[in-house]
C-alpha cells in the first residue's frame, strides 16, 4: 500500500516546524544528526537551494543555509558547533554510506546528503 500524498501546504508547514525545532536545539550537533539520520542542517539548506532552482526566487546555497540556521552559517558554527570526536566522525561516515542507495534512486541534482567532507566540523 502506498503512503498517502502530502499536500504542499502541509509539507511546507511541517518543514517550517522542523526548521524552528532545529534552530531551538542548537545542542543537536550536525555531526550527530548525520551519524544518526544521514542528514543535517546543511543538507536541508542544500535541498532548499536545489529545490528553488528554476523558480522565480532561486536561493543560493549560502542563502538557503541562512534560512535554515536563522543566521549565517559561519555565525552559527562559531556560536554552537563543537569539535567532533573520532567516534562521531566514524558514525557519520557509516551513516552517509547508507545514503548511497537513496542517492542513486534520486535525481543526481538532488542528493540525499552531502559527502562527509562537506559536513565535518571545522570545514
Amino acid at each position: 500500500m502506498n503512503p498517502p500524498e502530502i499536500d504542499d501546504a502541509v509539507a511546507a508547514a511541517a518543514f517550517r516546524r522542523l526548521i524552528a525545532h532545529l534552530r531551538h536545539r542548537t545542542d543537536a550537533q550536525n555531526v550527530d544528526l548525520m551519524g544518526l539520520a544521514g542528514f543535517c542542517r546543511n543538507c536541508l539548506g542544500d535541498w532548499l537551494s536545489e529545490a528553488s532552482q528554476g523558480t522565480a526566487t532561486p536561493l543560493s546555497r549560502e542563502a538557503a543555509r541562512h534560512a535554515v540556521y536563522g543566521v549565517p552559517y559561519d555565525e552559527w558554527k562559531s556560536r554552537h558547533q563543537q569539535p567532533a570526536s573520532p567516534e562521531q566522525i566514524a558514525r557519520m561516515e557509516e551513516s552517509v554510506a547508507k545514503n548511497r542507495a537513496l542517492d542513486e534512486a534520486l535525481d543526481e541534482s538532488f542528493p540525499a546528503s552531502d559527502p562527509p567532507a562537506m559536513t565535518e566540523p571545522g570545514r
